[in-house]
């Protein structure tokens, strides 16, 4: 799928327009939809970023993946970016649960 598709699809997947779009990654809704029509070739890393970050997405998916081999991917780094906002003690909790998940895994291997 190519760029210009995949990031349609994620607009759509969300239920924004393009003036959304463009609001929120801080570029014109004839950009975004140049974009999305193909029409702008090459978009900056720095776009590419304001786009992941906007989708929840890895840029890798953006540029050459399947949607459908991010989505769990995306989900978590979705939940890590609101994490952001909890307190330190909170951020240490979740540190520790995961690590402590992750060893129980490593275990049961």
């Amino acid at each position: 799928m190519s760029l210009s598709a995949k990031l349609k699809e994620l607009r759509v997947k969300k239920g924004e327009s393009l003036q959304q779009v463009a609001d929120a990654i801080g570029i014109s809704k004839t950009h975004v939809y140049d974009l999305e029509k193909g029409k702008s070739k090459n978009p900056s890393v720095d776009l590419l970023k304001r786009y992941s970050d906007h989708f929840g997405v890895a840029i890798k998916t953006l540029v050459g993946e399947d949607l459908s081999d991010d989505k769990d991917d995306s989900e978590f780094v979705r939940m890590f970016r609101q994490a952001k906002d909890l307190g330190q003690d909170d951020k240490q909790l979740l540190e520790t649960m995961i690590q402590t998940m992750l060893e129980r895994q490593r275990v049961k291997k």
